[in-house]
């Protein structure tokens, strides 16, 4: 494979607004909460063996904190803030209870059609898949220019987000990217090389509970998915 940067994607770590079953979207304020700090604290570890050139984040709170441990231990890794790979425009819905927005219409779209969905006050999902794709395409570029085609770079976004860009790197249509689950603080690996991309690891956690039984939540119609991501193990 001729080299090309690889991308590790890391989802925020958990949050109250994920256990609540709340669509945070861009709503200021939504921190972690302990099981979060927790994760973000672990990913130093988690990482170590990675010689990390760069990291990009979402501008979002949740994100900052879960670099803020990796950055500590780590103070020579720049940090660069990119709106294009923030949380989805969920707009009207932002704030709101997956379980109040079920029975919605648009959920149905969201979840069987997400290309023709957009939200009310907000962007459509087309439109948040190709913001995060060309970040992606021009972060590639700019750190083989400045680190070598074998520089490894991270990017710390959200759940539909980084659905969507593995989506991309998996040759799938946006209808299709709801089939992917990536879980709080998962480390999702892409190689890209001048052909296509390949898809390394995928929703990581080095933790298997999240795979355990889980009673349904309120809201949970069984073949959904978590628009926004869901809470990972509990």
């Amino acid at each position: 494979m001729a080299g090309m940067p690889m991308l590790i994607l890391v989802r925020h770590g958990r949050s109250p607004a994920n256990t609540a079953g709340l669509l945070a979207g861009w709503t200021p304020g939504v921190a972690l909460d302990e099981r979060g700090a927790a994760q973000a604290a672990a990913l130093p570890g988690r990482l170590a063996g990675l010689p990390l050139a760069a990291a990009v984040t979402s501008p979002l709170q949740r994100c900052r904190e879960t670099l803020a441990p990796l950055l500590a231990a780590r103070p020579e890794l720049p940090l660069h803030p990119d709106d294009r790979i923030g949380e989805c425009h969920y707009g009207d819905w932002s704030g709101r209870k997956l379980a109040e927005l079920a029975d919605e219409p648009l959920m149905n779209i969201v979840q069987q059609h997400p290309s023709a969905a957009a939200f009310p006050g907000g962007e459509s999902m087309r439109a948040m898949h190709t913001r995060a794709v060309e970040a992606v395409r021009d972060w590639n570029a700019r750190i083989e220019q400045e680190h070598g085609a074998n520089a490894v770079y991270l990017m710390c976004s959200h759940g539909d987000v980084i659905k969507a860009l593995v989506a991309d790197a998996l040759g799938l249509h946006l209808d299709l990217f709801q089939r992917i689950s990536v879980e709080p603080c998962s480390v999702t690996a892409i190689r890209y090389t001048p052909t296509r991309p390949f898809v390394v690891r995928l929703g990581d956690t080095g933790d298997f509970a999240g795979l355990a039984p889980r009673e349904e939540t309120t809201g949970d119609r069984g073949g959904d998915a978590a628009v926004g991501g869901d809470a990972g193990a509990p």
